[in-house]
């Protein structure tokens, strides 16, 4: 079971010069708190600062706890922190199958366990039959589908979510949207998005915290 992502005390500077915080934020197992707020307040900085890939021109105080476990100092490979982007990033050297497969956690053993359980997330993708299937053949939706599915193979403790939706046309957006926050509430995994779409705040359905350079509104 899942446990809650906190956010302590946060704050971010660079040049000397505050971006963000400080920032104290609690998100629940299941749960969807959004962060709203104009271009360079810092959204996507402390999403990097979470999952441990923040650039070193920055500098940042306070603490980030998932399941109660400190997350300073540890690298991104060992937060257990998955994260999605605008762009997929899926590998093109890879199939689609492999894909996922990449995102096993290395404790699934096995290449019939692994395969299984790959199948299985292409199933409740809708994408059942397309592990051979060359990422670039897929449909803009059917790609991001893939790219959740890998990042909820890695069986993370809390989902980032930075502008995911905002390359999808808006039919898309609404599917998109529904898929995402459905399967990250049934893996029981604290989500933090972050965009610029009321649309998405109203459609995950729980807080949303808006910022205002370093002033949080």
């Amino acid at each position: 079971m899942n446990g809650s992502l906190r956010i302590d005390g946060v704050s971010l500077a660079v040049a000397g010069q505050p971006v963000i915080g400080p920032l104290t934020l609690e998100v629940a197992p299941g749960a969807v708190v959004t962060l709203m707020g104009p271009s360079g307040c810092g959204k996507s900085s402390l999403l990097a600062f979470i999952s441990g890939c923040l650039d070193p021109a920055f500098t940042a105080r306070g603490r980030v706890l998932l399941d109660g476990r400190d997350l300073e100092g540890l690298p991104p490979e060992r937060r257990r922190v998955g994260t999605l982007f605008q762009d997929d990033l899926l590998f093109p050297h890879l199939s689609v199958g492999g894909n996922l497969a990449f995102g096993l956690p290395a404790s699934v053993r096995g290449r019939r366990t692994r395969a299984e359980r790959v199948e299985a997330a292409l199933a409740d993708a809708g994408l059942a039959g397309f592990a051979a299937r060359d990422p670039a053949t897929l449909s803009g939706g059917q790609r991001a589908r893939v790219a959740l599915m890998r990042t909820l193979l890695a069986e993370p403790g809390a989902l980032l979510l930075d502008e995911p939706f905002g390359k999808l046309d808006a039919a898309l957006r609404d599917q998109m949207r529904a898929f995402v926050f459905a399967r990250a509430r049934a893996a029981g995994v604290p989500t933090l998005l972050v965009t610029h779409d009321a649309g998405d705040a109203e459609a995950a359905g729980g807080p949303v915290i808006v910022l205002e350079s370093t002033r949080e509104v």
